[in-house]
């Protein structure tokens, strides 16, 4: 007997085969577990209750018994990495007219089973149909109606593609001829354009996921300055993957303009529409993204010849303006128009002295006039004529007799000088008016 490991309690042995079972699984315990005769019935009764379910998918594995009159397939999804095995009465084949391949999609009506001996699940197919080009067609009609709805095929959100791109992204198979139609043809028309190339699967089940992330990865690199999402050709159902609605959102929604060079004209795929550009095939992707360099280089060389030639031109006419401008007389003999400037400026002189003379003149009239009328009412004229003024040593002028007394001594104002006076006796004024003429 094995030594138990420390600090663990001690295990007791499983139920035996008398011991009562739990009913459910969450009474079961490491005591009194289930065996594996009980629990495989459960499974298959509770998948018993199961509905019968119609599911699609492709065919990768196909093998006929005859002596049981059975079929036994492998479905996978035909984007995601999950399959499930099928059987299916070589009858129910029969009736339906198929002879399933590798590669077929079909679509069927299954009851889901348990086998308890061998504890695998399958679906049992009691009815199965071929998923014809047309089905699929349709398909794609009905999802174009809706994008277009959406406005996914409007040029106006369509991106424009780089002049010059640095990086260009591309996502093609592996091996195939598209990558070197699209780097070789690139590359002959612009040595220098650099590649971040993205192998993935572009046909049957996982090509629509696998270009989806191949593209997101290039999306999210911000040297990448376009996408090209090539293949070369095939029918419509290699071209399937191409019209996936998921990979067709993600292009509408990269920040990268994306082109499409899936190099099928007939029954083309959704993704032409939604693509900011679409190539006819990865050899006109190649020549589409990048410019020409010959022709680039021609083109500058004959824009630098039209430039030269027009700014000879403009040289040539605005040397022929300045001999026109210097052959005039004011330029051949600049003092000309000095002469011109010098006899109107004489003559403003000669006009400006005139009228300052003739100004002065009649102010030397108006002064001597203010003179005469200033000189007639001047006191000293009056002084002149014999009147003298009085006026008291406080310089106050006597006006009447009243304004003195007798005995006061006065100071006569003359015209020529001044005397000291004496006031005698006053006169009465009547006397004054008898004497006055």
């Amino acid at each position: 007997m094995s030594a138990q490991p420390p600090g663990q309690a001690p295990r007791t042995a499983p139920a035996t085969t008398g011991a009562q079972l739990p009913t459910l699984a969450r009474e079961t315990t490491a005591e009194n577990p289930w065996p594996v005769r009980e629990l495989s019935p459960k499974i298959q009764g509770y998948i018993a209750k199961m509905d019968p379910v119609w599911v699609e998918g492709q065919v990768i594995q196909f093998k006929e018994v005859a002596r049981i009159g059975l079929a036994f397939l492998t479905l996978r999804d035909v984007e995601a990495e999950m399959s499930l095995p099928v059987t299916v009465r070589t009858t129910y084949l029969r009736s339906a007219g198929l002879e399933p391949k590798p590669g077929d999609r079909v679509v069927l009506h299954a009851k889901p089973g348990f086998w308890p001996k061998s504890g695998s699940f399958q679906l049992d197919a009691r009815e199965i149909r071929a998923v014809g080009i047309g089905e699929l067609l349709a398909r794609i009609e009905h999802l174009k109606g809706i994008l277009r709805s959406e406005g996914l095929f409007d040029e106006q959100r369509k991106k424009p593609l780089p002049f010059v791109p640095q990086l260009v992204g591309l996502v093609t198979g592996q091996g195939g001829d598209a990558e070197h139609d699209v780097v070789n043809n690139a590359r002959r028309r612009w040595p220098g354009v650099r590649f971040a190339i993205r192998h993935a699967a572009v046909q049957g089940a996982g090509a629509a996921a696998a270009v989806t992330a191949a593209l997101q990865e290039l999306d999210a690199d911000p040297e990448v300055d376009v996408i090209v999402i090539a293949r070369g050709g095939g029918n419509v159902e290699h071209l399937l993957p191409f019209s996936d609605e998921r990979l067709l959102r993600a292009v509408a929604a990269a920040p990268t303009p994306v082109v499409s060079a899936i190099g099928h004209e007939q029954d083309r795929p959704l993704l032409d529409e939604v693509a900011d550009f679409r190539a006819s095939t990865p050899t006109d992707a190649g020549k589409r993204i990048v410019p020409d360099l010959a022709e680039e280089t021609r083109g500058l060389t004959q824009a630098r010849g039209r430039i030269r030639q027009a700014v000879e031109a403009r040289l040539r006419a605005e040397s022929e303006r300045l001999a026109a401008l210097r052959s005039r007389p004011a330029m051949a003999d600049p003092q000309v128009l000095l002469d011109r400037h010098r006899e109107q400026i004489s003559a403003a002189q000669v006009s400006a002295r005139r009228c300052m003379a003739w100004a002065l003149q009649r102010a030397d009239g108006e002064l001597e006039g203010h003179r005469g009328r200033l000189r007639a009412l001047s006191p000293a004229a009056t002084l002149e004529r014999g009147y003298a003024v009085l006026r008291t040593h406080e310089g106050t002028v006597v006006r009447s007799p009243g304004d003195v007394e007798p005995g006061d001594q006065l100071e006569a104002l003359l015209a020529h000088g001044r005397i000291a006076v004496e006031v005698g006796m006053h006169e009465d004024d009547e006397w004054l008016e008898e004497q006055a003429p």
